[in-house]
């Protein structure tokens, strides 16, 4: 019912999915679908991706799995960390595939599965597959993880219990991004010394994976056995110094539309705080589109435009929780109905995420991520597979 929605192109997801594949080739690729697709839909963007040659998915919480098997999606699922103690029976009945960093979570997994078995494979029986777990290792990011001298302790851990099996040993970059830094090169040589000692443990492990979006395309080194690519699979660069090195195609757009039109005279100021004086009689629209929905309350002042007619107007004035407003000058042409592109092409203008991201000091991550739950989204695709 609103005149404003965020409009996901799948044909594109798929289309970044099939790039980073060959980008990262012979690696395989899980799509991250957390914080519900990076505010595209995760659902919506699992099935695309999955439809695309992505092997695996990968999301922050448990909820967020069970959100994608209630979505009908099957595929395997990383859960990116170690799951409450009091989620893990809801890890294992979804057959979520776990990360694991320390001993009393191994135990946990093992524990919930003996106990309540699993959707995809049953009580561990002979002939049963046992579940799946990822145990990850810090490497520098310190946020979670297993220290490497604590790995082999861990990984033994896990290979001891019949209840599961070993899928990978991972890790994390914290600055692939930023593709001059040596950091990257630092937290490689930790994660090779890690296996290392695994190995010497006779602990060989059927995937290996650290990449984040901007490894996978900056870092070749980096790709071992899988990639989990996130904001990439969305089409935004993962940072302005990697624009353009893959070739992405940005999936989505913000869209309004005009709900008014006034003429104002000049000396007349907008908005709340009357921050934005009119400095000649202009024509003002009012879309219904405001902070409330992810639109930042200061994106005036930060020399925010929006799109309407194919050219960029100011918009001008606080923003409001519900509300922009946008000077159109002397274009008498704008009406009612008229649509507004916040995020997207219009004409032969574009405005994108990153350039948002550039005005408020941030990435387009959280740009993107910061899009309402009350923005409708739609979804459209014009080539084979589910839309």
């Amino acid at each position: 019912m609103r005149a404003t929605w965020a409009e996901i192109d799948l044909d594109a997801v798929r289309r970044n999915v099939a790039t980073l594949r060959a980008v990262a080739a012979p690696a395989g690729l899980c799509a991250v679908v957390k914080a519900d697709g990076y505010g595209h839909g995760a659902v919506e963007v699992a099935q695309a991706a999955l439809a695309a040659g992505a092997d695996r998915l990968a999301v922050a919480l448990v909820e967020e799995g069970a959100d994608l098997r209630t979505g009908g999606i099957d595929a395997p699922v990383l859960v990116l960390s170690e799951a409450p103690r009091d989620a893990i029976g809801d890890v294992v009945a979804l057959g979520l595939e776990p990360t694991v960093y320390s001993e009393p979570a191994v135990h946990a997994v093992a524990d919930a599965v003996a106990s309540v078995g699993t959707a995809r494979s049953g009580p561990p029986a002979p002939g049963r597959a046992p579940l799946g777990v990822h145990v990850k290792v810090d490497t520098g990011m310190h946020r979670v993880g297993a220290q490497p001298a604590d790995i082999v302790r861990v990984a033994k851990a896990v290979t001891a219990r019949p209840e599961l099996a070993l899928v990978s040993v991972w890790t994390h970059c914290a600055v692939a991004d930023q593709p001059a830094d040596p950091f990257t090169g630092e937290q490689l040589r930790r994660f090779e010394a890690a296996l290392a000692t695994l190995r010497d443990a006779g602990i060989d492990p059927a995937l290996r994976h650290t990449a984040n979006s901007a490894a996978a395309i900056a870092h070749p080194a980096a790709r071992y056995d899988m990639v989990r690519c996130g904001i990439a699979v969305y089409g935004i660069d993962p940072s302005p110094e990697l624009a353009g090195m893959a070739g992405l195609e940005p999936a989505l757009q913000l869209v309004s539309h005009v709900a008014m039109v006034k003429e104002v005279a000049a000396g007349e100021a907008l908005s709340y705080g009357q921050r934005y004086r009119l400095e000649r009689p202009s024509v003002v629209a009012t879309v219904p589109i405001g902070y409330a929905d992810g639109v930042r309350r200061d994106l005036s002042a930060l020399g925010g435009e929006v799109l309407i007619g194919g050219r960029r107007r100011p918009v001008a004035g606080t923003v409001t929780m519900d509300q922009i407003t946008v000077d159109c000058g002397d274009d008498r042409g704008v009406a009612p109905g008229d649509e507004v592109v916040l995020i997207g092409t219009q004409g032969g203008e574009r405005i994108t995420a990153t350039d948002w991201a550039t005005r408020f000091g941030t990435i387009g991550y959280e740009v993107v991520c910061g899009i309402g739950p009350r923005v409708p989204r739609r979804y459209r695709c014009t080539e084979s597979g589910p839309c």
